[in-house]
C-alpha cells in the first residue's frame, strides 16, 4: 500500500506555484548599482519592532534559473503570521561579478543592509532568523557561519549581522559533496563557477561544513520525493554538523518534493514555517 502510494504522488511543479495570485511586497531597497543587488521588505501589520527572517532564494546559484520573486509566496505567508522578511537577491555565477567571490559578497552585503533600514521599518535585528530554500539554504546557513570565515578570506567582513537561527528548505549546504554528485539537480560545474578554481582550498570560505561549528541551531526541512535535492545531501550534512557539536535537525516531509518546499499551505512550508516561529518567539 505504502509503495502504491508513493507511486502515486505527483509533486507539485513551478507552475503550480506561478499561476497563484502573487503578494506584493512593502518596500524595495537597493545596496549596491547592480538591478539584481535588491532586497524586498515585508513588513507586518503593527507597531513592531518586527522580527525578521532573512529569506535567500535558491535557482542553483544562477540568476537565469530564478530570483527573489519566487520566495514571495511564503515571504507574504510569513507576513501574515506577524513576521517581517528580508527577501535578498544576488548576482548568480551567470550574471557579470557574480561567481567567487561576487556571488558571496552579495549575500553578505544584501544581509548586512537589514541594519541600515531596521529603523525606518521597525524591524528587531535582535530576532534574526536565515530562510533558503535549494541553493538558498546553502547560502543561508553560510550567512550564518561568516563569524568563522578565515582570516585571510576575501569574504571576512569584521562585523557580520549576527543569525540566530537557519532554517535550510532543500538545501545544498555541503559544496564538496554537491560537487561530487552528479545526480544534484544543479550539476556539479556550477559548482566550481560558484567557489572559483584559482584558489589552493575553494573550499575553505564557501561550504559550511568548513565552518562547524556554526553556534546556532540549524533546521533542515526535506522532501522524501525532491527529485532535484539527493535526501542524503541533508542526512550526511545533519550527522557532519552534530559531529561538530552544533545543532542540526533534519525535519523529513513525506509526500513533498522541491517545490512544496516554498508553497504555502503544504505540509512541508507549514513545517518550515512552525519553525521559524518558534524560533522568533
Amino acid at each position: 500500500m505504502t509503495a502504491d502510494r508513493t507511486a502515486a504522488f505527483a509533486p507539485l511543479t513551478w507552475d503550480d506555484l506561478t499561476r497563484r495570485p502573487r503578494p506584493a511586497a512593502d518596500a524595495t531597497v537597493a545596496y549596491g548599482a547592480d538591478a539584481l543587488q535588491k532586497v524586498d521588505v515585508w513588513v507586518p501589520r503593527g507597531a513592531g519592532p518586527h522580527p525578521v527572517v532573512v529569506m535567500v532564494h535558491g535557482g542553483c546559484w544562477q540568476t537565469s534559473i530564478a530570483d527573489r520573486r519566487l520566495m514571495d509566496w511564503v515571504a507574504g505567508d510569513l507576513r501574515d503570521a506577524g513576521v517581517a522578511v528580508w527577501n535578498i537577491d544576488y548576482r548568480g555565477v551567470d550574471r557579470d561579478g557574480g561567481g567567487y567571490p561576487g556571488t558571496f559578497r552579495d549575500v553578505a552585503q544584501a544581509a548586512d543592509a537589514l541594519r541600515d533600514h531596521a529603523a525606518r521599518y521597525h524591524l528587531d535585528i535582535r530576532r534574526v532568523v536565515a530562510i533558503g530554500h535549494s541553493a538558498g539554504g546553502h547560502l543561508a546557513l553560510w550567512l550564518a557561519g561568516r563569524a568563522r570565515l578565515p582570516a585571510d578570506s576575501l569574504l571576512r567582513t569584521a562585523d557580520p549581522l549576527p543569525i540566530a537561527h537557519v532554517v535550510s528548505l532543500g538545501g545544498l549546504p555541503d559544496l564538496e559533496a554537491t560537487a561530487a554528485s552528479p545526480d544534484n539537480g544543479c550539476g556539479t560545474a556550477v559548482v566550481a563557477r560558484l567557489v572559483g578554481t584559482a584558489r589552493t582550498d575553494p573550499y575553505a570560505d564557501t561550504s559550511v561544513p568548513r565552518l562547524f561549528p556554526l553556534g546556532v541551531p540549524q533546521d533542515l526541512v526535506n522532501g522524501r520525493e525532491d527529485r532535484i535535492i539527493p535526501y542524503r545531501m541533508a542526512t550526511d550534512y545533519v550527522a557532519r554538523a552534530t559531529a561538530a557539536s552544533d545543532r542540526a535537525t533534519l525535519h523529513r516531509v513525506d509526500r513533498t518534493g522541491h517545490v512544496e518546499l516554498v508553497t504555502p499551505d503544504t505540509a512541508a512550508w507549514r513545517e518550515a514555517k512552525r519553525l521559524v516561529l518558534a524560533a522568533l518567539r
